[in-house]
C-alpha cells in the first residue's frame, strides 16, 4: 500500500512545491504542478494593466498634443475662475516642477520604474494591483516620452506641464495619473493585498 502511494501520489498533496492531485485515468502531462503560470486569471490582469496604461498614455499625449499646439505662448485659460487654470509651461523636473536640476536622474527612475512594473506582472493575479500598476505605467510613460523627445536634448527634454490650481504647482495628466496609482498600491498595502493576489496580516 505505501509502495502505491509512492507512485501514485496522495491526493491534494503539493509535490516538489506545484499543486497536484492524482487522478485515476488521468494521464502524466495532466497530472502535472500548477504553477505561476498555469494559474487562471493572470493573463486577465495583465491584459487590465496593458489596458489602463494605453488609456493613460493615450490621454496624456492627446492632451501635451494639443497644449503645445492651443495653449503654449498663449494667456493661461481660466477653468473655474482664478481657482483652476490652464496655463502651459515647460517643466525640467520632476512630478509638479520639484528638481529642476536633476532632469537625467528623473529620466532613469522614470525608466527603471517601467522595468519594476514589467517584472511584476509576471506574478500578477489581483485587479487592483492591475489597476494601480497600469496607471504608474502609463503615466511614467507619459513623461518618459517628454523626456526623450522634447527640447532640449534627449533624456534631457522638458515635461509639458498644463494644469494649473491656485496655489499649487503646475502638472500634467501623467503626473495625476501617477499619484492616482501610488495612492491605491499605498491602499492596498494597508489592506494586505499583495499584486500576486494573495492577502496578508501583520
Amino acid at each position: 500500500m505505501a509502495e502505491a502511494e509512492r507512485i501514485i501520489g496522495t491526493p491534494g498533496t503539493p509535490d516538489d512545491g506545484g499543486e497536484q492531485t492524482a487522478t485515476p485515468g488521468a494521464s502524466a502531462a495532466d497530472q502535472r504542478p500548477v504553477t505561476d503560470e498555469r494559474r487562471p486569471g493572470r493573463g486577465r490582469r495583465i491584459a487590465v494593466l496593458f489596458a489602463v496604461a494605453a488609456f493613460a498614455y493615450a490621454l496624456d499625449l492627446v492632451s501635451k498634443m494639443i497644449v503645445v499646439a492651443k495653449l503654449e505662448h498663449h494667456a493661461p485659460i481660466e477653468v473655474i475662475g482664478d481657482w483652476l487654470e490652464f496655463h502651459a509651461i515647460r517643466n525640467p523636473g520632476a512630478a509638479f516642477g520639484f528638481g529642476g536640476a536633476f532632469t537625467i536622474i528623473f529620466t532613469v527612475i522614470a525608466a527603471a520604474v517601467i522595468v519594476v512594473i514589467f517584472r511584476l506582472a509576471r506574478k500578477l493575479y489581483s485587479f487592483p494591483w492591475a489597476v494601480a500598476l497600469g496607471l504608474l505605467l502609463g503615466g511614467a510613460l507619459g513623461n518618459l516620452t517628454d523626456r526623450i523627445f522634447r527640447s532640449p536634448g534627449i533624456f534631457e527634454g522638458q515635461v509639458v506641464d498644463f494644469i494649473a490650481p491656485k496655489g499649487f504647482a503646475v502638472f500634467n495628466l501623467a503626473d495625476s495619473a501617477i499619484v492616482c496609482g501610488g495612492i491605491l498600491i499605498v491602499l492596498l498595502s494597508f489592506r494586505g493585498l499583495d499584486p500576486d493576489g494573495t492577502v496578508h496580516k501583520d
